[in-house]
Parts: C-alpha cells; sequence; structure tokens
C-alpha cells in the first residue's frame, strides 16, 4: 500500500476506559449516553454505591472513575476516592458533582482526586477533562479552581483552644449536650463555638468539621 510524499497517516489511540459512579440511575444513563457520543471514550461500567465503584474498580481496571460525591448509603464518594487511590495502579478519579463548598473540594483533593468538574459543564470540557485524568493531569472547573486559589492565599484560621477541645468531643460522636457536660459550659456556648467552628473550617455540618479536622491534623 503506498503513501501520498509529505502525508502521515493519524494514529489511532484506544478510546480511554471509564467506569461511571453515580447513585441516580437517571443521571448514570444521560451520562452514559453523553459519554457514548464522544467516541473516544469507552464506558466500561457503572456503579450506584461507593462500596460497588470500589469494586468495579479492582476488577475491571479503567483508566478512570467519574465519581459524584453524594452516594446515598453507605461510603461517599470521597471515601470511595481514597480506596481507590491507594490501591497500586489504581485508576484517576475525576470527580463529577454539583457540590463546590470549600470542604468538598478540599476533601476530595485530599483523598486523591485527580480533577474536581462541577455538573454544569459543557459536554467537551468533561470530555477533555476525561482524557486529561486518564494522563493524570490535574483538571479544575473554573469556580474550584478559583476557590482552591483563594483558599492557598487566604491565611488558615485558627482555632482557640476551647474549640479545639470541642472539636475533639464532636470527633468522639458526643452531642451537644454531652459535651456541654464533658467541659462545664451551658450547651448555648457550646452552640456559639460550633458555629465559630463552622466558619473556620468551611463546613456546614457536624460530620464536615470532623472530616476537615482530620485531614488537617486538628484533633488532638
Amino acid at each position: 500500500m503506498s503513501t501520498t510524499p509529505g502525508r502521515t497517516t493519524p494514529v489511532r489511540t484506544a478510546p480511554v476506559r471509564l467506569l461511571v459512579c453515580d447513585d441516580h440511575a437517571v443521571v448514570r444513563a444521560g451520562l452514559l449516553a453523553l459519554l457514548a457520543s464522544a467516541g473516544d471514550i469507552e464506558v466500561v461500567g457503572e456503579a450506584s454505591t461507593g462500596e460497588e465503584a470500589v469494586a468495579l474498580a479492582a476488577r475491571l481496571a479503567p483508566q478512570v472513575v467519574l465519581m459524584d460525591l453524594q452516594l446515598g448509603d453507605g461510603i461517599d464518594g470521597v471515601e470511595a476516592t481514597r480506596r481507590i487511590t491507594t490501591t497500586p495502579d489504581g485508576p484517576h478519579v475525576l470527580v463529577l458533582t454539583t457540590y463546590d463548598t470549600d470542604a468538598d473540594i478540599t476533601r476530595a483533593i485530599a483523598a486523591g482526586a485527580t480533577g474536581y468538574l462541577l455538573k454544569a459543564e459543557r459536554p467537551e470540557e468533561l470530555f477533555a477533562a476525561v482524557h486529561a485524568a486518564a494522563q493524570g493531569r490535574t483538571v479544575l472547573s473554573p469556580p474550584v479552581a478559583s476557590r482552591v486559589m483563594a483558599q492557598m492565599r487566604a491565611p488558615s484560621p485558627q482555632l482557640t483552644e476551647r474549640e479545639l477541645d470541642i472539636l475533639g468531643q464532636l470527633a468522639q460522636g458526643l452531642g451537644n449536650r454531652e459535651i456541654a457536660r464533658a467541659l462545664f459550659i451551658s450547651e448555648a456556648t457550646v452552640k456559639t463555638h460550633l458555629g465559630r467552628i463552622y466558619d473556620k473550617l468551611g463546613v456546614d455540618t457536624r460530620s464536615g468539621a470532623v472530616a476537615v479536622a482530620k485531614e488537617r491534623r486538628l484533633l488532638r
């Protein structure tokens, strides 16, 4: 077979092997249809729970796992990401979610996520992010990148000794009344301190505060 001088034949690359994890069946169906239109992305499996995603990632050996954060019952997307990325030769994880709080972003990146996209992104941006993740390159949605930069530039708020005490009690699963009794303060004072802790850590739940505290090694 002859070739025309000066003209090269384009090299065909194998499609990126992708595992999709989202607990909403309708969302998964939409993602599968969308990804099928890309042509150079092959969805090798789909999961509806974090545990299922971890198991399928080990069995199907995808290059990238497209991971939602909120997965209903069982482990969440952050814990699933941590388990997948700590596996030897495990796939890269690309978060695709509607949540863009500082705590969610921090937890996902700390867990090993290669990228963090919002579901509002255009299809071509998603396709490009999947390919970038397959190569181990970090991809962030513009709003997420802005938040990350803001976190890096802003000084980390310091917790007071009392706030650290309350955070430690919180990590043990104690309620406000139990914390108040343990520290000999009123429940109203506990609530006030919790509000300040949430503000400083950029969270809005007790579990979020504990998760961020563990990642920042704030717990005694």
